[in-house]
């Protein structure tokens, strides 16, 4: 097999698993997985991210707070003004501490591939769409990191602006692909930096550090959600044309 058939067949085979095994990942696979995503460029070589491995304990706990944030604003949501004032007066805790938004309006000529794989992933789950239950319990799940026994926070450096979040993209990305190419699964989750408080709580953190992503990485399980693929358009569809 030939180096550009091997990219060939990694690039294309990665998949966001949503569904993971609870087997540990043994500690030197996962230092060799951090050691090859090192590898990564940066501008100026500056490296502008730092990472927080969540395993064991630390990871449970964080599970446990994020969930129950995660439920509590439901239940707030779901008790319209009432519920919203008590999260202002008594559970300001609640209330999103994230360094960047996560909950925004998508802009209107990205909705398309948004709703298209969103409905394609609920309808492989069988959940309709006006189960709103069902589908609270599945946007739960990312905060349990989709079983998953590691979860890892990624932080870029505000002093280099939107460039440390290019550069922590390529850095993510370079995890994933080792990641799969070790045997292990991966689920980059915007979601993740909806609270910082809890994870700084968990690890020291340096000040000009930004939350920007989380990442559930472990064994993938064999649930049909793991084969989920919503396509990607063709390369020429992103080609700018010539005045």
């Amino acid at each position: 097999m030939t180096p550009a058939s091997s990219f060939f067949d990694l690039i294309r085979g990665r998949r966001s698993v949503r569904d993971f095994l609870p087997t540990p990942i043994p500690e030197a696979l996962l230092q060799s997985v951090l050691a090859d995503a090192n590898q990564s460029p940066s501008w100026s070589n500056t490296q502008p991210y730092r990472i927080a491995v969540a395993s064991g304990a630390v990871r449970d706990r964080l599970a446990t707070e994020l969930t129950e944030r995660f439920d509590l604003g439901m239940r707030a949501q779901r008790q319209g003004w009432r519920g919203k004032l008590q999260l202002l007066t008594r559970q300001r805790h609640v209330l999103p501490d994230g360094d960047f938004e996560t909950n925004f309006a998508y802009p209107e000529d990205l909705q398309p591939q948004r709703r298209a794989t969103g409905h394609g992933l609920y309808e492989l789950l069988g959940i309709g769409r006006k189960d709103h239950a069902a589908r609270e319990a599945q946007m739960r799940r990312n905060f349990e990191f989709f079983g998953a026994p590691t979860a890892i926070f990624f932080f870029v450096h505000s002093g280099l602006r939107e460039f440390s979040v290019l550069d922590a993209g390529i850095y993510l990305q370079s995890l994933m692909l080792s990641a799969h190419a070790h045997g292990l699964g991966t689920c980059a989750q915007g979601a993740l930096a909806t609270w910082a408080g809890p994870v700084r709580e968990a690890f020291d953190v340096p000040a000009d550090y930004k939350l920007i992503a989380g990442l559930s990485i472990g064994y993938a399980s064999e649930h049909a959600i793991n084969h989920y693929n919503p396509g990607r358009a063709k390369a020429a569809d992103f080609l700018l044309a010539h005045r």
